[in-house]
């Protein structure tokens, strides 16, 4: 038991796990590496049984231990949305990372700034057949009326990190996977996965 699945189709995602993770001795492998077409329906009731239901999939479609996440940005004064839907916080379907942001802030005008808030992130290790082990991850700050940078996707550029005065997406990647809600939880998750792949 080598290979450990990273258990997402999200092409920006697999680019943050993979460098989160490049650190441990194990061998990163991809759905895309395997030949494994496999889409899971985000119908849990919160970020921890959204995740351990799509490591669990996962794992048992591949035999290999998968690590998939569930994340949401949730904003304080849109009563804690989109939180669990915001990869679909949007009236039309098809709509895309900057139709998503557009949309958000359309919502929030008005309403008094800082528009406070955080990124969430719940990561599951799943083992075929066996169990999943969760950890969580944060990451505060403020949603800002215009997007800054070039970097990461989704909400990043126009989540600002104050104490830094940058948005997700103006950090180097090296400085996002400190600081994400992200690198957070896989920091909580290293210690699960030396222990399964029996690494010190």
């Amino acid at each position: 038991m080598n290979k450990l699945l990273i258990a997402t189709n999200n092409k920006g995602k697999v680019k943050e796990l993979q460098d989160l993770l490049k650190g441990l001795d194990i061998e990163l492998v991809t759905p895309t590496d395997i030949g494994l077409k496999l889409e899971v329906e985000e119908d849990g009731a919160n970020y921890e049984e959204n995740a351990a239901k799509k490591a669990s999939a996962f794992a048992q479609a591949s035999g290999l231990v998968s690590l998939a996440d569930d994340s949401g940005l949730e904003v304080d004064a849109l009563d804690g949305a989109p939180g669990l839907h915001s990869a679909r916080y949007h009236p039309k379907p098809g709509a895309n990372d900057a139709d998503r942001r557009a949309y958000m802030l359309e919502n929030l005008q008005g309403k008094p700034r800082p528009w406070t808030a955080h990124f969430h992130a719940t990561i599951a290790i799943a083992v075929p057949g066996g169990n999943v082990q969760l950890v969580d991850g944060n990451c505060r700050g403020e949603i800002i009326p215009e997007e800054r940078g070039t970097g990461g996707f989704g909400y990043d550029p126009i989540f600002l990190l104050p104490e830094l005065n940058k948005t997700m997406a103006e950090l180097e990647m090296d400085e996002k996977n400190r600081l994400s809600h992200r690198a957070r939880a896989v920091m909580n998750a290293i210690p699960i996965l030396k222990n399964l792949f029996g690494r010190s």
